[in-house]
């Protein structure tokens, strides 16, 4: 039975049918007329609309292209023997000049692509410079004087009391929290991976290598340029950066595998900064000539880390396969010799300032270790078929190590496992300590008795050794750290690792700077204290991963980030 809604429905439909009839709108009272579903699940085809075909124009075809091959092996039937015979030595000598000049301009692809081994002087590392820019920095080099700060004496400048530490603190706070951004400028392209501040006094002059093997030399307090305006007065330019810098490209070619990992300056000639880099090789400029020189190589192995003797005879260098190299710089720079003291990467060395017998490793096997060089002296003796050589001539505290012509100029990790647990390497481990993560980096303090160590495990681990300790030759007793910092060190794949290092000033309280990720630049003291923690966020915008200090004067440190923007952090020329 209809509902009631069907029957008005209908009502309706009829009523607007008779008024549509009577306009006479015959189509519109069809379409008022419901209309079943059709149950087919086929679909009409739409029509095509018919396209009238084009007559096809007739096309002349050209001459075909024939190819040289089948173009050389036609036979001409009025040519000669003698003529095809003289075409035919024509096109082969054509085809040999053709792949001649082929395979030197793929040579010479290469040969950007490899790192350089020969000497560099200024005007190559400079080539994107000005030759005036190259003057000047010649002049800035010449400049650089020879003094040294005084070495360390612990007796003045260091008392063991906790009343003399707190004073010592207290007062090395007053002259560092005060410090502010006096310069800033873009010194390298790319992201800065390693710093190192010369001790020069009368000048602030800062070595940064970046990512992609360029070496940026920052006077930072360098007078800057000056221009007169519309009105003749003479001002600062608009938005000029802080000080002066310069950029040379070191390491080749000029991407991510010439990284400079490490930049130190020759602690007994300042005229010399060494680099080390991932293309696999150490550099050094020397200031007086201008010339870089390569005096160190390995193949398909990047350089992590270097250090120096406190003499400048000798080099540590470690690498990502968990080898340790010794390089005296006094002989040919093949004459090395390799240990392999860890199963991954030795991310950090550093040798002891006051006892270079004694070398510090940080590697991603999660381990710290403190080794004594002169066992493995006597384990290169071992494997060594060649008697004792004659020892080069060595300066007091200068330890002799055995020239490689003389020994093996690889032993393995096996060969030194073995050695540590007998009982003549008994003493070749004098100390170890296993993070939670890999160990990004460990460094000795310059008094050589205190170490900081940087893991990604957020944590900053502090160690103090009594000197007595260091005159024995068992192990240390117990490796275990007296403090342990929380520091978020997670930078992730876009910034430069996190590493805390100790200022190298000997004349003050061991102090230490390290990058915070909150954009600030963090200084502790050799107990663990926070001194100060250093921020402007009207000026920086950006993490400032890699610091260090000035090796003479207390006032002053620097950072940079990962866009090549360095900072100067000084007294204000208010205060």
């Amino acid at each position: 039975m209809p509902t009631e809604y069907e029957l008005e429905r209908e009502r309706n439909i009829a009523r607007n049918k008779a008024l549509l009839e009577q306009l006479q709108l015959k189509q519109a009272v069809e379409s008022l007329v419901p209309v079943k579903a059709s149950t087919s699940k086929s679909h009409a085809k739409p029509i095509q609309s018919a396209k009238t075909k084009r007559p096809r124009e007739e096309v002349t075809e050209g001459p075909r292209r024939q190819s040289a091959r089948l173009r050389r092996g036609a036979i001409d039937p009025n040519e000669s023997p003698s003529e095809r015979k003289r075409r035919e030595a024509e096109w082969e000598e054509r085809r040999a000049l053709e792949a001649e000049e082929r395979m030197a301009a793929e040579e010479r692809e290469r040969l950007t692509k490899r790192a350089r081994h020969t000497d560099l002087d200024l005007t190559t590392l400079a080539e994107d410079e000005e030759e005036a820019d190259i003057v000047a920095l010649s002049a800035t080099f010449q400049t650089v004087s020879q003094n040294r700060g005084q070495a360390w004496d612990e007796d003045a400048a260091y008392q063991s009391e906790d009343e003399e530490d707190d004073n010592l603190v207290v007062e090395l706070r007053e002259k560092l929290q005060d410090l502010k951004v006096v310069s800033r400028a873009k010194v390298t392209q790319d992201r800065i991976y390693s710093a190192a501040y010369h001790p020069e006094k009368t000048k602030d002059l800062i070595f940064f290598g970046d990512k992609h093997g360029q070496l940026g030399i920052w006077d930072a307090q360098a007078a800057v340029e000056e221009v007169a305006d519309e009105d003749g007065d003479v001002a600062p330019a608009p938005d000029q950066e802080g000080g002066k810098y310069w950029r040379l490209q070191l390491h080749w070619p000029a991407t991510s595998k010439s990284s400079i990992s490490c930049v130190k300056i020759d602690p007994l000639d300042l005229h010399k900064v060494y680099t080390s880099s991932y293309d696999c090789t150490i550099r050094s400029l020397c200031f007086t000539s201008g010339v870089s020189r390569e005096i160190f190589s390995i193949e398909d192995t990047l350089i992590s880390s270097i250090d120096i003797t406190p003499t400048g005879h000798e080099m540590w260098i470690s690498d990502a396969l968990g080898g340790v190299w010794h390089r005296d710089l006094r002989q040919d720079k093949s004459t090395t010799i390799r240990y392999g003291l860890a199963d991954q990467k030795i991310g950090c060395i550093s040798i002891n300032p006051t006892r270079p017998n004694f070398i510090l490793t940080a590697s991603n096997n999660r381990s710290l270790k403190i080794w004594d060089v002169r066992k493995l002296q006597t384990l290169a003796l071992d494997l060594s078929d060649q008697p004792l050589p004659t020892p080069p001539p060595s300066s007091p505290g200068d330890p002799f190590l055995v020239p490689v012509s003389a020994v093996n100029t690889d032993i393995d990790s096996e060969a030194v496992t073995e050695f540590i647990d007998s009982k003549r390497g008994k003493a070749c481990l004098r100390g170890e300590w296993r993070h939670d993560k890999s160990v990004s980096s460990a460094y000795w303090d310059p008094r050589g008795r205190s170490i900081v160590s940087t893991s990604y495990d957020d944590s900053l681990r502090l160690w103090d050794i009594e000197p007595a300790k260091f005159e024995s030759s068992a192990p240390f007793p117990s490796s275990r750290p007296f403090n342990r910092i929380r520091h978020n060190c997670q930078t992730g794949k876009w910034l430069t690792i996190l590493r805390a290092q100790w200022s190298p000033n000997p004349d003050v309280y061991p102090h230490f700077t390290i990058g915070n990720m909150e954009h600030s630049l963090d200084i502790f003291s050799c107990k663990g204290e926070l001194i100060t923690r250093l921020s402007d966020r009207s000026k920086i915008s950006a993490v400032q991963a890699v610091t260090c200090s000035h090796p003479s004067i207390v006032e002053r440190a620097v950072s940079g980030n990962g866009s090549g923007r360095c900072v100067l952090w000084a007294p204000s020329e208010e205060d």
